[in-house]
């Protein structure tokens, strides 16, 4: 966190130098501390909508596949961000699910999260520009295979968003 932060906020300074977040298995079995908080409301005004697509994901080859998507504007930082009155950048992605028992059930809890402010928050990225950004839960934001953390999920991170969201109050 930087130095000019309070410990009552969450700031994403962490992504600077090259430094990001524990991956989604370490967050889950808790090899994270409290810096992986976020104030209850510091979410700042967005949209998240869902829809279903006639296709699975490679993990999920026999489900249809729910496609969640988060917008949010650009809009003017608030008290719980890191720069009261100044102006940040919206965000648009999309993560996804397959549409089967467990995935309908990550939606909801998801969705609750969202509704309570809890998925999202204001940060400061490499190039010093402020922006919407996850917070807590990484998200799955591609629907094949491919390269990286980002790609479609599994059993197991299902598993791990569900423990996280629990961690912090959503069930």
């Amino acid at each position: 966190m930087g130095s000019s932060q309070s410990a009552e906020k969450l700031h994403c300074n962490r992504y600077l130098n090259g430094q990001g977040p524990p991956s989604l298995v370490q967050q889950a079995n808790g090899a994270v501390g409290e810096i992986y908080s976020v104030q209850n409301g510091c979410q700042p005004e967005g949209q998240m909508t869902w829809e279903v697509f006639h296709r699975g994901l490679p993990a999920f080859p026999n489900s249809n596949t729910l496609q969640v998507t988060f917008t949010f504007t650009d809009g003017t930082q608030t008290g719980k961000h890191p720069h009261p009155g100044q102006p940040y950048t919206g965000l648009q992605f999309s993560t996804y699910l397959p549409e089967n028992h467990d995935g309908r059930r990550l939606l909801k809890l998801l969705d609750k999260a969202f509704s309570q402010k809890l998925l999202f928050t204001i940060a400061t990225n490499t190039d010093g520009k402020d922006l919407v950004t996850t917070a807590i839960i990484p998200l799955k934001t591609q629907p094949g295979r491919g390269s990286g953390n980002d790609v479609y999920p599994d059993s197991e991170d299902m598993k791990n968003v569900r423990k996280l969201l629990k961690d912090i109050g959503i069930e």
